[in-house]
Formats: structure tokens, C-alpha cells, sequence
């Protein structure tokens, strides 16, 4: 059996905010785009914490990736997921508006809430890079763009995918935690907070 671990949104928030630090001392990010839906929380919470005084809100941009399928369970109220072999996108950046060209020469954090194969985040990676470069082509730009990501949780295991290794190298990958690879249950996935959080509290500390 899968073992899971239930995650509060006290948990998800705190982690955000240890992390902030290294965030804006290394990254500084001025965009953040969130993959969902599991990245859309931690980078409104995470955007709190990167906010300083006399700055604006360091805008979030949204991509919706899925390569997660959930398997047939004997218990139909609590279903297994497992990661899938294709990402398919159900939401991305529109090329033909102003939306790409906003983003080059942008410091560019890419927050998402877990690294389990590590195949979302090569795609998210290597399709933006792709799309940036287009559109710094397109105008004529040669200044840099630089991606960064924040995960709240980094599944210790062998990955699928891969990032660009000088991001690795550069320290341009954070996870707030390393964890074994368990299921991760997140508040925002419950039907029932109120039973979750009992959950989580029930469980040893991961």
C-alpha cells in the first residue's frame, strides 16, 4: 500500500517562508510562474514573503501541466494517483499576446508544489526556454533570461527527467524539503479539511 502524508496548509506556509530568503538572495525573481494546480498556493503564499517595502507584488504568471492518472483502487472514496509517462498541458502561456515578450530578461521563478519524477519540470523548463527565446528573437532582444524553481517538497528517488545542468550547478533549484517517496496529500487536493488536518496530526513528523 502507498504510504501517504498529509500536509497542512500551517505546514505549506511555513515552508514557503524559511525558503523566502535564499529566494530573494539567489533568484531574485521579479516573475514567478506557477504550474498547476499544485503550484498556484505555495507562489501566492511565497509572494508575501518576497514583497518588499516600496516594491510591487512580483507578478505570477500560470501553466497548467497534468502527468499524474489515477489508478483503479478497491476503495473508491480514496483513489491512487501515479505519475503518468506524458505531460499533456492544459494551460500555457499565449505566444501571440504580449505575454512572452514580458518575460525576457526576466529573472523568472517556476514554483510548483512537488518533485516527484522530475518529468513536469524538464518540460516546464525546456518548453519555456524555448518560447523565450523566440520571443527574444522576435524582438530583438539579446539580454538573458534565467529560470529558477521552488518546490515545497523534493521526492528523494531516482528522476525520470532532467533539469538544465548549469541550473543545478548555479544552485538554482530549491526545495524547501526533502522527503521520501511517499504520496504527499496536500490541502488543497481535500474534500474534507477538516478530516485532513486530523490526519496530519495523527501522523509521525516526515
Amino acid at each position: 500500500m502507498v504510504e501517504k502524508v498529509y500536509v497542512t496548509y500551517n505546514e505549506v506556509h511555513k515552508l514557503c517562508q524559511v525558503s523566502a530568503d535564499r529566494i530573494l538572495k539567489e533568484f531574485q525573481p521579479n516573475l514567478m510562474i506557477a504550474i498547476g494546480g499544485g503550484g498556484y498556493v505555495p507562489a501566492r503564499i511565497l509572494r508575501s514573503f518576497l514583497k518588499r517595502p516600496s516594491a510591487p507584488n512580483i507578478p505570477i504568471q500560470a501553466i497548467g501541466l497534468s502527468l499524474y492518472e489515477q489508478l483503479p483502487s478497491s476503495n473508491p472514496s480514496n483513489p491512487v494517483e501515479t505519475p503518468g509517462t506524458k505531460v499533456t498541458r492544459t494551460q500555457w502561456l499565449d505566444f501571440s499576446s504580449l505575454e512572452m515578450a514580458n518575460l525576457v530578461g526576466k529573472n523568472i521563478l517556476i514554483v510548483d508544489e512537488v518533485d516527484d519524477t522530475r518529468t513536469t519540470l524538464e518540460y516546464a523548463v525546456r518548453e519555456l526556454q524555448k518560447d523565450v527565446e523566440k520571443a527574444a528573437q522576435q524582438a530583438g532582444s539579446t539580454e538573458p533570461t534565467r529560470f529558477s524553481i521552488f518546490v515545497l517538497h523534493n521526492k528523494d528517488k531516482t528522476k525520470k527527467g532532467h533539469l538544465p545542468q548549469t541550473m543545478m550547478d548555479d544552485g538554482k533549484y530549491l526545495a524547501a524539503r526533502t522527503v521520501s517517496d511517499v504520496w504527499i496529500c496536500y490541502p488543497w487536493e481535500a474534500t474534507d479539511i477538516d478530516e485532513h488536518d486530523k490526519l496530519a496530526a495523527s501522523q509521525a513528523q516526515y
